[in-house]
């Protein structure tokens, strides 16, 4: 383990200390089925058939503007986790270096809020596949026992609730292994499923996927604005993941594993995902009859008990791959990084199955019901600045040169301590731009300025000014 001198257990333990040379196992095919396991979740199937049918434009301009997109995430990406594979640090103890050695852990916890509610949505959704496994194998009711759950949904609650539990509390290097198996074997389930519905549809399929590829549907704004609205939804999809991309990059042997696996892994998982999604949509114009883009729905029509079997399987797998992904690492180094002499990443890890949890069996009767998605969005859409901070302050400021034994100290006259451990002129530059990322969220008139996909543009415009205060206030300071 790398030495950190003089260490402040207000800062420092074990899971936030770099990673040493011997450690940095992860090269490009792990960085691959990280993007892999954030690209093939239920919801990530749905938006990628959806922006087929969504906008009316013709089928190559919806790849170019999805290509588009995911190299545009991976510059951002790429920036975001550089600094984590020179230096091993994760997220948060990056965040240091720009927001102060105290004042780090105020967008730290943002994003474990905004994970660990998302980390209980995806286990719900996980565990809707193992429910209808349970129902078609043992023939369990529906009805409703409590919270609006039956008895087969509170056993499938438990079941993935426990797994995950199990996983993480094995390590980071077993989470690994999962990502590694998950990825592949998520697309050998949809590859199959393809080629099952193709030979299904026969040859309506390609007569089907033809008029999808033309473009079906229709947009008011015109085709510049529908590619543009295309190119905004997915940098929102991705924009979680940016800010703490560093949780996994820090694992990395070096630079170069990092950017190939983010392009194989992030452009090239894109590309193959959409077409498979693609193809098995206009599948089931042919063989149901109407355009299915949920792949529950198709599961239930079929109603074959080989199918949701294997369907189950893959629904589950990649659903708690990105659980891990984008809902579980990043609040379990969050929360080490607020109290590291009390919470560790399995502590850590443990607060947040634990909330998630009880986000999951509140899901259907409460949480869908309460409208909190909007205070949700909030968290994370002022997450936006902090990244064109950190990534300012990082480039352009510090010219890519950080103290790491600072990073850990409390010393009044350390490099990043700034103001008590905040560093005020970063926080002003933060206030100002959130301003502008919360009024993405609450102000309909911002979102009608921006159009559909302002999440995406919100996101970008907000971290670009954000970045932009920061160097204005703090370069040649």
């Amino acid at each position: 383990m790398t030495d950190i001198a003089n260490q402040d257990p207000r800062l420092y333990n074990s899971d936030l200390a770099p990673t040493p040379a011997s450690k940095k196992t992860w090269g490009w095919f792990e960085i691959f089925n990280v993007w892999a396991n954030d690209v093939q979740s239920l919801f990530g199937y749905t938006l990628a058939a959806s922006l087929f049918l969504t906008y009316g434009l013709n089928g190559w301009a919806v790849f170019a503007a999805i290509i588009l997109a995911g190299v545009f995430i991976m510059w951002l990406v790429n920036l975001s986790g550089s600094p984590s594979v020179r230096h091993g640090i994760p997220y948060p103890v990056f965040a240091r270096a720009s927001m102060g050695v105290i004042g780090a852990n105020f967008p730290a916890m943002v994003r474990g809020i905004v994970a660990i509610f998302w980390y209980g949505a995806q286990t719900y959704f996980a565990s809707i596949a193992v429910s209808l496994l349970l129902r078609s194998l043992f023939g369990m009711s529906g009805a409703e026992v409590a919270l609006s759950l039956s008895a087969a949904d509170w056993i499938s609650l438990l079941l993935v609730a426990g797994f995950q539990v199990w996983l993480f509390w094995r390590g980071i290097d077993p989470i690994r292994k999962f990502l590694n198996f998950a990825g592949p074997a998520v697309y050998v389930v949809m590859v199959a499923l393809m080629i099952i519905i193709w030979v299904k549809a026969g040859g309506g399929l390609l007569a089907a996927a033809g008029d999808i590829f033309r473009g079906t549907g229709s947009y008011s704004g015109g085709s510049i604005a529908a590619f543009i609205a295309i190119f905004g939804t997915m940098v929102a999809y991705f924009a979680a993941v940016v800010i703490n991309f560093g949780d996994f990059s820090r694992f990395v042997k070096d630079e170069s594993e990092m950017k190939k696996g983010n392009l194989l892994g992030l452009v090239g998982n894109i590309i193959v995902f959409s077409f498979i999604a693609l193809v098995i949509t206009s599948g089931t114009v042919v063989v149901f009859g109407e355009t299915l883009t949920n792949p529950t729905d198709m599961v239930e029509k079929v109603d074959n008990l080989f199918l949701t079997i294997v369907a189950a399987f893959a629904f589950f797998t990649a659903t708690v791959g990105i659980n891990m992904v984008a809902n579980f690492i990043p609040p379990a180094y969050d929360l080490a990084n607020l109290v590291p002499s009390k919470i560790n990443f399995r502590v850590g890890g443990l607060i947040t199955a634990i909330a998630g949890f009880i986000l999951a069996i509140l899901w259907v009767s409460v949480i869908s019901n309460l409208g909190i998605f909007p205070f949700v969005n909030t968290l994370g859409a002022i997450l936006a600045p902090v990244y064109g901070i950190m990534i300012v302050d990082y480039y352009l400021i510090k010219k890519q040169q950080l103290d790491i034994q600072q990073l850990f100290s409390t010393d009044p006259g350390g490099k990043y301590y700034y103001n008590r451990g905040w560093n005020v002129r970063a926080l002003i530059a933060f206030a100002i731009a959130a301003i502008f990322a919360i009024a993405t969220v609450w102000m309909p008139q911002v979102s009608q300025v921006l159009g559909e996909g302002s999440g995406g543009y919100g996101w970008i415009i907000g971290a670009a000014l954000g970045g932009l205060l920061h160097y204005l206030m703090s370069a040649k300071k």
